[in-house]
């Protein structure tokens, strides 16, 4: 039977920034659907003050509709969904970047509605939470600094975090470019650009929401490396492959991977396509206690 790809986004991004790849999925024959996590896409919060001429004073102290959400609300929202699309067949999670501890939490509490996980240069935390991996040597090369600049507000008086994606500022732009799209034209990046929101949730997960064998550890697993990527490094993404392996050694990754930089799979999504769709090929493994 035809399995239903569930697409979910990473941080500040939405939707939209899979209306490519569904697009090209759509064209192989594949269904999809794209998931707009809570406080994403319409629910998104985009005050005035974000507007040109842009107010500054009043970006930085606007309410966001994303506060107090968490992880554990994105995890339910994206259950919901899985309840949904597994009325219909087999279900392939796919998640990307920051998405991956959505997609992670909700494997850990309900692996029999997820057929296959696929995570896309995502986070998949296993020995360290998110934050912690920031102190390793793996992620030696990003430089959270470089985005300073572009913070609007405070993240504790706000209670999330909030960036200005809007910014004219060009070393912010520069580095937003360098970390997500390095390899993409200038139109290209500033197109993406303007598809992500300025504000994220602030929770991103404890020790309770790291990968569970019992649980996520049942689910076969595909790891597609995005082999140019600066936010989120491949020496970073090897890690993440090799502590799940560790934790799950009768069902290792199944590891594939792409070129291009953190954004290109997505602006460029037939090479992505035609790996998922290889994957609904696949036969069904066999059941695991």
């Amino acid at each position: 039977m035809q399995p239903t790809f569930v697409l979910v986004h990473g941080a500040f991004a939405n939707s939209f920034s899979f209306a490519p790849l569904q697009a090209e999925l759509g064209l192989l024959g594949h269904r999809s659907v794209a998931v707009d996590l809570p406080g994403h896409g319409f629910q998104a919060t985009f005050t005035r003050a974000y507007q040109a001429p842009q107010d500054p004073d009043g970006l930085a102290t606007a309410p966001g509709s994303i506060k107090g959400v968490t992880l554990a609300d994105n995890a339910a929202h994206l259950i919901g969904i899985l309840e949904r699309a597994k009325r219909n067949g087999p279900v392939i999670l796919v998640a990307h970047s920051r998405g991956g501890v959505t997609a992670t939490a909700a494997a850990n509490a309900r692996p029999d509605l997820i057929d296959r996980v696929v995570y896309v240069s995502a986070w998949c935390p296993v020995h360290l939470d998110i934050n912690g991996y920031y102190g390793e040597p793996e992620m030696a090369t990003v430089d959270p600094a470089a985005f300073a600049s572009a913070l609007a507000g405070n993240p504790a008086d706000l209670g999330l975090l909030r960036v200005n994606f809007r910014t004219a500022n060009a070393d912010s732009l520069a580095a937003f470019k360098a970390a997500f799209f390095a390899d993409g034209t200038d139109e290209q990046f500033l197109t993406f650009l303007n598809t992500f929101q300025p504000d994220e949730n602030l929770d991103a997960g404890t020790s309770a929401d790291r990968a569970q064998a019992a649980t996520w550890g049942r689910i076969p697993k595909t790891y597609i490396r995005l082999a140019h990527d600066t936010s989120l490094p491949l020496a970073l993404q090897d890690r993440l492959i090799r502590e799940g392996n560790e934790l799950t050694p009768d069902n290792p990754y199944d590891v594939r991977t792409l070129e291009g930089s953190h954004l290109k799979w997505l602006a460029d999504p037939a090479p992505a396509a035609g790996v998922l769709g290889e994957l609904a090929t696949l036969p069904a493994p066999a059941p695991r206690p």
